[in-house]
């Protein structure tokens, strides 16, 4: 919070100097740095423990990374802006990663790609409750398009959601974790689909179950 709070402060001071002539960087020391230092900014990867994982996403996070070793499986990782963004939506960022750690959407994925499987670890925060008690549907929504989003994106290239459908089967209690399971079925031209379950971190309660229809788009072509 104190955070975000500073961040607003200080675009607030940059926007201020340009209105009155002065050079933003004058008034703003870490702005300067910023600018004139030789030091890269090196982006923060998301999907990599922080102080907010509980134990079992740690657990399974563990488990996972010990998978990765022999090649099988790779962790995805996380940022929350794209370098593919036009310069002017600059302030863009990925829906999931908007959120203080711990407080929304705190998950990792990985791929294996002989399998064409991806498995999410999602533990969803305070700020994603629906009914009280509960993570909101649309968050986990949100995840379950995400996982099957970069389940089609690998072998598809650029892909966008063209259908998804999804049975909720039990409320899934806020701030627990849940495991992710997605499959690629088949490819039909530029048509890839896919079908999806959430489950327990134990992977004993069936939570979701869901199919999508993702269209593998011609990056020479716009979208407006």
């Amino acid at each position: 919070m104190l955070r975000s709070c500073t961040a607003a402060l200080r675009t607030l001071r940059a926007l201020r100097g340009r209105r009155e002539g002065a050079f933003p960087a004058a008034r703003d020391p870490v702005l300067a740095r910023r600018w004139f230092s030789t030091e890269k900014v090196i982006p923060k990867d998301h999907a990599l423990p922080n102080p907010s994982w509980s134990k079992d996403l740690r657990l399974l996070f563990d488990q996972f990374m010990k998978k990765c070793e022999d090649g099988s499986w790779e962790r995805l990782p996380s940022y929350k802006n794209s370098k593919l963004v036009k310069e002017q939506l600059s302030q863009a960022q990925l829906f999931t990663r908007g959120y203080e750690d711990g407080l929304g959407f705190e998950y990792v994925i990985f791929y294996n790609d002989d399998e064409k499987r991806t498995v999410c670890l999602f533990q969803g925060g305070p700020y994603l409750q629906g009914v009280p008690g509960f993570l909101h549907g649309g968050a986990i929504a949100t995840m379950i398009d995400a996982t099957v989003g970069m389940c089609a994106a690998i072998p598809g290239g650029i892909v966008m959601t063209a259908n998804l459908n999804i049975n909720f089967k039990r409320p899934i209690p806020l701030c627990s974790v849940v495991v992710i399971n997605s499959q690629l079925d088949k490819i039909e031209g530029r048509k890839l689909f896919l079908s999806c379950n959430v489950r327990s971190a134990d992977e004993k309660i069936l939570y979701s179950e869901a199919t999508g229809l993702f269209i593998k788009l011609d990056p020479e072509k716009s979208l407006i």
